[in-house]
C-alpha cells in the first residue's frame, strides 16, 4: 500500500499494482511559478509493519501537519521503504518547523536528509 498526501488537499490511497514511477520522476522540482523547491525526507521506523488502523493514524497526523503549512507543495509516504517526501517552496527554517510539527504527532519519524535550496 502507498499512501500520497498532495499540496495540503487530499490524501489518497493507492493499493500498488506492479512497480510504480520512480520518486524522481514524480516529486516537483519547481513550482507552478517555476521557482525552485527544496525537499527533506523522515524514516519512519518499522511503519509498514504496524496495522492498518495505525499506518492510517500516521498517515493523517502526517497530512494534517502539512496541511497547515501553504509552502508544501508535494508528499509522499512510502510504506514499502517506511520513508516520507516532502517538497516545498523554500524558506529559511521550513524544513525544520515541519520536521519537529511532524515529529510532535509521530514521534519515531526521523529527519535522515534534506537539500535545501539557496534563499
Amino acid at each position: 500500500m502507498k499512501i500520497r498526501v498532495y499540496a495540503s488537499t487530499t490524501l489518497t490511497s493507492l493499493a500498488e499494482r506492479g512497480p510504480g514511477l520512480p520518486l524522481w520522476q514524480v516529486a516537483p522540482t519547481r513550482d507552478s511559478a517555476g521557482q525552485r523547491l527544496t525537499d527533506f525526507m523522515m524514516l519512519i521506523p518499522h511503519l509498514r509493519l504496524r496495522p492498518p488502523g495505525e499506518i492510517e493514524q500516521a498517515s493523517r497526523a502526517i497530512q494534517s501537519v502539512l496541511s497547515l503549512h501553504q509552502d508544501v507543495v508535494f508528499a509522499d509516504l512510502n510504506l514499502r521503504l517506511n520513508l516520507l517526501w516532502v517538497s516545498l517552496r523554500p524558506r529559511q527554517g521550513a524544513i525544520s518547523e515541519l520536521a519537529a510539527a511532524i515529529r510532535l504527532r509521530v514521534p519515531e519519524a526521523l529527519l535522515i536528509a534534506h537539500h535545501a535550496a539557496p534563499y
